[in-house]
């Protein structure tokens, strides 16, 4: 798949998808707390196999199908549009976990975009995800899909390893190497996604919904529930 980049966009990039962004995605672990907790994921090469799963079968299914279509509403200033795609990826998150955690960071991400006069359609006390909001910031920066998808899986990818690293736990060395080997994953998820119409947007993963679900009960906990 070939990325058309500017300078400009290109920059705007990594100003969207760095982990300085303060959208929070560093205070929630996704179900992974918990997964460790039970010795699940007990290891690196665990890690690989638990992050890279989501990738492929929830983030290549849900998240960057739904920012393809929300770029292309935004480019058409289609507000009823994002309003249903809004609402579609917050239907898709399985637990009230997973939901707040789309909606926490949507919401950080909307005042972010406030003090950067980038107008958004939404209502101040609605539910907004983080996806909906992170597509209309990369058509406003003049990103296409392609650019603004690898950014987005990127940030996923390194806030999970960075829970990873403070669960397991792992060295910095593995948490390098992990990212390492899990970069063809995001070439491969974008690539999936684009072939993913909107009535196939879904995801199925039962034991990281059971797993998210018993991490807002699990007795000691570092990340948010």
């Amino acid at each position: 798949m070939a990325i058309v980049t500017t300078e400009a966009s290109l920059l705007r990039l990594l100003q969207l998808s760095s982990v300085s962004l303060p959208v929070g995605g560093y205070a929630f672990s996704q179900g992974m707390e918990y997964a460790i907790d039970q010795g699940w994921v007990k290891n690196k090469a665990d890690v690989s196999n638990w992050i890279g799963l989501q990738i492929q079968q929830s983030v290549a299914r849900v998240d960057l199908p739904v920012l393809r279509l929300c770029i292309a509403a935004a480019s058409q200033q289609d507000t009823v549009r994002l309003l249903e795609l809004n609402d579609l990826a917050l239907a898709c998150r399985e637990t009230k976990e997973l939901r707040l955690n789309d909606t926490a960071m949507g919401e950080a991400l909307a005042r972010l975009m406030g003090s950067l006069a980038i107008e958004t359609p939404f209502e101040r006390l609605q539910d907004i995800s983080f996806v909906t909001l992170f597509a209309i910031a990369a058509n406003h920066w003049k990103m296409d899909f392609g650019l603004a998808a690898l950014g987005f899986t990127w940030s996923w990818l390194e806030n999970q390893i960075a829970a990873a690293t403070k669960l397991v736990p792992l060295g910095q060395t593995q948490a390098q190497e992990l990212l390492g080997e899990l970069q063809g994953d995001i070439n491969q998820a974008i690539a999936l996604s684009m072939t993913i119409e909107e009535d196939r947007i879904g995801a199925g993963l039962p034991t990281i919904a059971i797993a998210s679900a018993m991490h807002e009960t699990q007795y000691s906990r570092l990340f948010r529930s």
